[in-house]
C-alpha cells in the first residue's frame, strides 16, 4: 500500500491533517488583534471591540438573553429572533465558559469559520486526495473575501454562511458517492439548522439540490458513467428515498416541526415497506414538486435577482429614495475585484475556474457544486459580497488542476506533491499580503462608546435614538436605547432621519421626531412614513403638507410616552451627501428638491491667501472667492471651529458676501474643511454638531464631546 492510500484510510492521519489547516486558518486571523492589542482606542471593557456594525445586533441579543429583557420594544427581540442559532451560541459561550461577552463575540467568527477546512478536506477525501483537501483547506480557509468577511472582530452570521453551505455540498457529494443513510441524515441535519444561522444561503442550497436530483437521476438512467461512486442500494437508499427525504427538510414554507414530523414518517415506511420502482418514482415525483411548491425556490430566487436589479426609487405611491444602490456591497464590480476575492489575483481566478472545469470533468458529481462557482461569477453584478460562496470549491478547483498538472510532470509522488504545495503557497501569497494590510478600525473608538454609556446613564431602554442607520446596532448595544433605522430596517423611513438631519426648521425636527418615534411604538412598528403619509392608501396625503403643518406647529402631536434622543456623530460628516440624498426629494415626483453642496476635505497648500483643498477646490481668503472647477463663486461666510476640552465649540466668523452661495468651515480641531452651499449650511446636522447651535427651547444638549453631540428633545 502506497503512501497516499495510507493517508487515505488512516483516521489519525485525517485528524492530524485537520487539525493543522485548522491551526494555520486560525493563526492567520490572528494577526488582526496581534496587531491592535495595545491601541487603548480600539479596546473597550478590557477587550478589542468587535469591526462590524452588524455585529451590534446579535451582540445586542444575546446581552438582552444574559442580563434579562426588560426593554417593551420589539426590537430587543428582534436581535434575538434575527439569528436565533448565533445569539444562543454566544450566549451558552458566555455563560459556560470563563470569557466575558466581548471576548466572545471578538473571537467566536475565527474560531467558527476557521472549521471550513473540515468540509473541504473531507470533499477532497471523497475522491482519494485528502492532501490535496488540506492544500485546498489552506488556501479556502483564508482567501480574500472569505478572510474579510469571518476575521477575528467580524462577528455576523457570516461565519456560517459558507462553512455550513458547503458542509451541505460535501453531504450532497457524500449521497452521491456512498449512497448510505448517514448522508442523507447529515445533509437533512445540515439543511434543517442552516436557517437559523444564515436563512440567505437557503437560494444556493436549493439550487444544488436541484443539481443533485439531476445529477442522481441521470446516473441512475445511466446516462452518467461514474466508476468511483456506489451503486444505489435498494430501499430507503434509492434515489427515490434520497429525493423523498430531502425534499421533505427543504420544504422551508412548513414550519420545521411539520418537516421533522413528515420526514421521520417518510423514513419509517421506506425503512420497512417495501415498495415497488415505479410506485417509489411517482412519490418522489410527487415529493420534489412539493418541494418546488413549498420550497418556494422560484419565488426566492426572483425575489433576490429583482432586489439588486431595482436601484432607483420607488414605482408605485410615493417615491422614496431607495437604499440599495449606495451599498458598496449590492453594485457591480469590475473583473479584478471578483478575481482577488475569491481566488487573490486575476491568475488564481481564472485558474480556478479552468481547474473547476477539469475536476467536473473527471469526477462528475461536482456539477452539484455549480450554483456556487455561478454565484461567484454573478458578483461582477450583484455586488462584491457574493464572491465568497466561490471560495471552497474554487480552492479545490485549483488545488486539483495544480495535481492533474503536476502528475503530467512526474509520477513521483514527492515531487509531484512538492510541485502541488509550491504552486499553493504561490496562490496563498496574494491572499496573505491581504490579510497583512487589511488593517480594518474597530466600528467605533472608545471615546465615542464613553458618549453612548453616558446616554445609556441618563436613559431609560424603552427611549429612542434618532440617528442615521449606520450607528443603529452599536447604539443599542452600548446606551441600551431603540433606534427608527439600523442595519436591517432602512427603508422608507431613511426619508425621515434625513429630513430632520438636513432641515433648516428647529420645529419641523423637534415634531417629526415626536411624531416619527409615537407613531412607531403605536402603530406595533410600522413603517413609519407610510403611516403617516398613508402610502399606497386611497388617502393618500400630500408629504409637502405634513411636512409643513409640522413646521408650523399647526400638526397633532401624539402624547409624550418617553423620552428621544438625537445622535450627530462626526463620523457622519463624510458620508453625509448620501445621507442628504434621502430626504432631499419630492415624494410625489421621486426629483430631488435642489442640488446639495458639502465638500469636506483638508488643506493641500496655502499661500499668499490662496487655499488649495485636497478636492480641488481653490479659496481666496483675501476677495472671498472660490473655485469650484471652472466656476467662481462668492463665498458668504468662513468659519473657524474649536472643540474645548469641556466638548463645547467656539466659533470665529468672517463675513465676504452677504449673498454669498457658500459657506467654508474649518474645523480646527480636526483639520478639516467643509465647503458648503448655504442652505446645507443652516442643516440640524452642521447648526447643532459642527457649530453646537440648537433652539434651547426644544433641546437639551446631554453630551458632548468632539466625536458626537447628543441632544434630548424637550417636548
Amino acid at each position: 500500500m502506497n503512501k497516499e492510500n495510507i493517508i487515505e484510510k488512516n483516521i489519525g492521519t485525517l485528524l492530524l491533517i485537520i487539525l493543522l489547516a485548522y491551526l494555520f486558518s486560525m493563526g492567520v486571523r490572528m494577526y488582526w488583534p496581534i496587531h491592535f492589542i495595545d491601541n487603548e482606542s480600539f479596546r473597550y471593557a478590557g477587550q478589542l471591540m468587535i469591526n462590524t456594525n452588524d455585529g451590534y445586533f446579535f451582540a445586542s441579543g444575546a446581552r438582552d438573553i444574559l442580563t434579562g429583557i426588560t426593554a417593551e420594544d420589539a426590537q430587543k427581540i428582534s436581535a434575538i429572533n434575527g439569528s436565533p442559532g448565533l445569539v444562543l451560541l454566544t450566549v451558552y459561550a458566555t455563560k459556560f465558559t470563563p470569557f466575558s461577552l466581548e471576548t466572545v463575540i471578538l473571537y467566536l467568527p475565527a474560531i467558527i469559520s476557521s472549521l471550513i477546512v473540515i468540509p473541504i478536506i473531507l470533499t477532497a477525501r471523497l475522491i482519494g486526495h485528502t492532501l490535496l483537501g488540506f492544500c485546498a483547506a489552506l488556501l479556502g480557509g483564508i482567501a480574500w473575501s472569505y478572510y474579510n468577511r469571518t476575521m477575528t472582530g467580524y462577528y455576523d452570521t457570516d461565519m456560517f454562511s459558507v462553512l455550513l453551505q458547503f458542509g451541505i455540498f460535501y453531504s450532497f457529494m457524500h449521497i452521491v458517492y456512498k449512497k448510505d443513510l448517514t448522508s442523507i441524515l447529515l445533509a437533512s441535519f445540515l439543511i434543517l439548522i442552516y436557517p437559523y444561522f444564515y436563512p440567505q444561503g437557503m437560494t444556493i442550497v436549493y439550487a444544488m439540490f436541484v443539481m443533485l436530483v439531476v445529477y442522481l437521476a441521470l446516473e441512475y438512467k445511466g446516462w452518467i458513467k461514474s466508476d468511483e461512486t456506489d451503486d444505489f442500494k435498494e430501499g430507503a437508499i434509492s434515489l427515490y428515498g434520497s429525493v423523498i427525504l430531502l425534499s421533505i427538510v427543504l420544504m422551508s414554507s412548513l414550519p420545521v416541526l411539520v418537516r421533522v414530523a413528515i420526514f421521520i414518517l417518510a423514513l419509517i415506511v421506506l425503512l420497512k415497506v417495501k415498495l415497488e420502482e415505479k410506485k417509489l418514482l411517482y412519490i418522489a415525483l410527487a415529493f420534489f414538486l412539493g418541494y418546488l411548491a413549498f420550497g418556494n425556490i422560484l419565488g426566492e430566487i426572483l425575489r433576490r435577482v429583482f432586489s439588486f436589479l431595482d436601484r432607483g426609487v420607488d414605482a408605485e405611491g410615493l417615491h422614496f429614495y431607495q437604499v440599495i444602490q449606495t451599498v458598496r456591497e449590492a453594485g457591480a464590480i469590475p473583473f479584478s475585484t471578483m478575481a482577488n476575492r475569491i481566488a487573490g489575483s486575476q491568475v488564481g481566478v481564472l485558474l480556478s475556474l479552468l481547474g473547476y472545469i477539469v475536476l467536473v470533468v473527471r469526477h462528475k458529481p461536482f456539477i452539484v457544486a455549480l450554483p456556487m462557482i455561478g454565484v461567484g461569477v454573478l458578483s461582477l453584478w450583484a455586488g462584491l459580497r457574493f464572491t465568497v460562496y466561490a471560495v471552497p470549491i474554487a480552492a479545490i478547483s485549483v488545488v486539483y488542476l495544480f495535481y492533474v498538472i503536476a502528475d503530467r510532470v512526474t509520477q513521483d509522488q514527492k515531487v509531484k506533491y512538492a510541485l502541488v504545495g509550491l504552486a499553493t503557497a504561490a496562490m496563498l501569497y496574494p491572499n496573505i499580503t491581504h490579510v497583512i494590510g487589511y488593517k480594518v478600525p474597530t466600528v467605533f473608538n472608545k471615546a465615542e462608546v464613553n458618549d453612548l454609556v453616558k446616554l445609556d446613564e441618563i436613559s431609560d431602554p424603552k427611549d429612542y435614538t434618532l440617528t442615521w442607520w449606520d450607528y443603529g446596532y452599536p447604539i443599542w448595544f452600548y446606551s441600551n436605547t431603540n433606534t427608527l433605522i439600523d442595519g436591517g430596517k432602512h427603508g422608507h423611513d431613511n426619508y425621515l432621519i434625513s429630513k430632520i438631519m438636513q432641515t433648516t426648521s428647529p420645529e419641523l425636527v423637534a415634531n417629526l421626531s415626536r411624531l416619527s418615534v409615537e407613531t412607531y411604538v403605536d402603530s406595533n412598528y410600522s413603517i413609519v412614513a407610510d403611516t403617516i403619509f398613508k402610502n399606497g392608501k386611497e388617502d393618500q396625503l400630500d408629504p409637502n403638507t405634513v411636512l409643513t403643518e409640522l413646521e408650523n406647529g399647526m400638526y397633532s402631536l401624539p402624547k409624550k410616552t418617553r423620552d428621544i434622543y438625537l445622535y450627530f456623530p462626526y463620523r457622519m460628516l463624510n458620508i453625509f451627501p448620501t445621507v442628504a440624498v434621502f430626504g432631499n426629494l419630492d415624494l410625489n415626483t421621486g426629483k430631488a428638491e435642489r442640488r446639495i453642496a458639502f465638500y469636506p476635505t483638508s488643506a493641500a497648500s496655502n499661500k499668499d491667501g490662496i487655499l488649495t483643498l485636497r478636492n480641488g477646490i481653490v479659496f481666496d481668503a483675501k476677495k472671498g472667492m472660490i473655485m469650484l472647477g471652472q466656476q467662481q463663486k462668492e463665498v458668504k461666510n468662513f468659519i473657524v471651529t474649536q472643540i474645548t476640552k469641556e466638548g463645547e465649540t467656539q466659533l470665529q466668523s468672517q463675513l465676504y458676501h452677504a449673498d454669498g452661495e457658500y459657506t467654508i468651515i474649518y474645523m480646527q480641531s480636526y483639520g478639516q474643511f467643509i465647503v458648503m452651499d448655504t442652505q446645507t449650511f443652516n442643516s440640524t446636522y452642521v447648526q447643532m454638531f459642527i457649530l453646537g447651535k440648537y433652539n434651547k427651547e426644544l433641546f437639551e444638549l446631554v453630551v458632548s464631546s468632539p466625536y458626537s453631540k447628543i441632544y434630548k428633545l424637550k417636548i
